[in-house]
């Protein structure tokens, strides 16, 4: 079969007119590329940067990342934005917010400073990530959605090993600052976003998207999924990194290696992931990962309370954290098979805010928690787990418009 033949099969050709570069699969892996970029260089310091600038306690940090899943939370105002502009210009202005958020970091370094520039660049990043979500799922057929989704997720990995791999090797042996690196990393994805604005036509999706906020009564288990996804990240999120400089002392370059080590691996594990996906089905999958995440934070508490293994074992459930997390994208897959092509955009910014309902009050609660019982917020997350491993065997093993969970005859 011929290139030309493939990317029409793959759904990625739709604007055949274009150059080959300018296709819409190449505008969906530069963004995958752009976005981490400036979002891993802000994640890799941030712990350090808090701890050893802003004087953060558990408290703060929990603070900084509830404001911080705030636009998340708002992330079904994307429906009203995309009345006045198109979901491709909007995921490139916000990944310029994003950018531009990350440079100022450093100049702001007390807790208000912090917490304003975190939240305007929550806001490129969430909004970016509900219209790319939205994009993804209209241009990529959904015959070979779960391979091209897991290439493409294998090149935000690339970007991030990139931005961490660069950090390992350069913090100290260049002896860097904060502010050299939030400048670099925030300033390469505004100009990605830049290029990507003028390089690109406008890409029209194949069905026209209702503009308003639509929400499903069958699509209830993928609301449910989305809910329990939100809460579950937010602990790793916030306190798996947090528990490893403030109980096992890391510095900044070990905070970020083994980010680098997670993103290699995701480099690799994402593409087979897809194949994965399309062998087994959405429903094993995602039980596969629900199991194995109740298993890995019950082993943190156990770390932390009881001192089981120590570091090494640590960073063991760090590493299989993050790669159980990177199984999360058959949740994209579910939705796009369940789902009216129309209803596309509509419901991931829907799905979004859902996704941060817990993601809002969850870290400022659970960081009261931490100062006195670290090992019951890591409980808290295996029950969360747990949940999501009996929501997921109400998937189908063939979903479908009509048969969207097993109640469904």
């Amino acid at each position: 079969m011929a290139i030309g033949d493939n990317f029409q099969r793959l759904g990625l050709a739709k604007a055949s007119q274009a150059s080959f570069f300018r296709r819409p699969v190449f505008l969906l892996i530069l963004m995958a590329f752009a976005m981490p970029i400036a979002f891993s260089g802000w994640t890799a310091l941030l712990n350090n940067f808090v701890i050893e600038v802003g004087g953060f306690t558990g408290v703060e940090i929990g603070w900084l990342h509830t404001f911080r899943e705030i636009p998340g939370f708002l992330a079904v105002g994307v429906i009203l934005l995309i009345f006045f502009m198109r979901e491709q210009v909007l995921a490139l202005l916000s990944l310029s917010l994003l950018g531009l958020a990350t440079s100022l970091t450093t100049f702001f370094p007390e807790f208000s400073g912090i917490l304003i520039l975190t939240v305007l660049g929550s806001i490129g990043f969430h909004y970016y990530e509900a219209v790319n979500q939205s994009l993804q799922l209209q241009w990529i057929d959904k015959t070979v959605a779960p391979q091209v989704l897991g290439w493409v997720s294998a090149v935000g990995s690339f970007a991030s090993l990139l931005t961490y791999g660069a950090i390992v090797i350069t913090w100290k042996a260049f002896d860097l600052s904060y502010s050299f690196v939030y400048i670099t990393s925030g300033g390469i994805t505004v100009f990605i976003a830049l290029i990507c604005f003028f390089i690109f036509p406008q890409i029209e999706s194949p069905r026209l998207q209702v503009n308003r906020v639509v929400i499903r009564p069958q699509y209830w288990l993928y609301y449910a999924l989305q809910f329990m996804a939100g809460a579950r990240r937010q602990i790793f999120l916030v306190f798996a990194a947090f528990m490893m400089v403030k109980k096992f002392n890391f510095e900044v370059h070990e905070v970020t290696f083994l980010f680098l080590i997670n993103f290699a691996l995701s480099m690799l594990f994402s593409p087979l992931v897809g194949k994965a996906i399309t062998v087994y089905g959405e429903r094993k999958m995602l039980a596969l990962e629900y199991i194995g995440l109740t298993f890995v934070f019950l082993a943190y508490g156990g770390i932390y309370y009881f001192g089981w293994g120590g570091v090494k074992v640590a960073i063991s459930l760090f590493i299989a954290n993050h790669l159980l997390f990177a199984m999360s994208f058959a949740l994209k897959t579910y939705l796009q098979k369940i789902s009216n092509p129309s209803d596309i955009s509509s419901t991931t910014a829907v799905a979004f805010t859902i996704n941060h309902i817990a993601a809002v009050f969850l870290p400022a609660v659970l960081g009261y928690l931490w100062i006195n019982n670290p090992i019951g917020v890591f409980i808290i997350a295996a029950l969360m787990a747990l949940v999501s491993v009996f929501l997921s065997m109400l998937i189908p093993s063939y979903p479908s418009i009509g048969q969207e969970t097993i109640f469904v005859n």
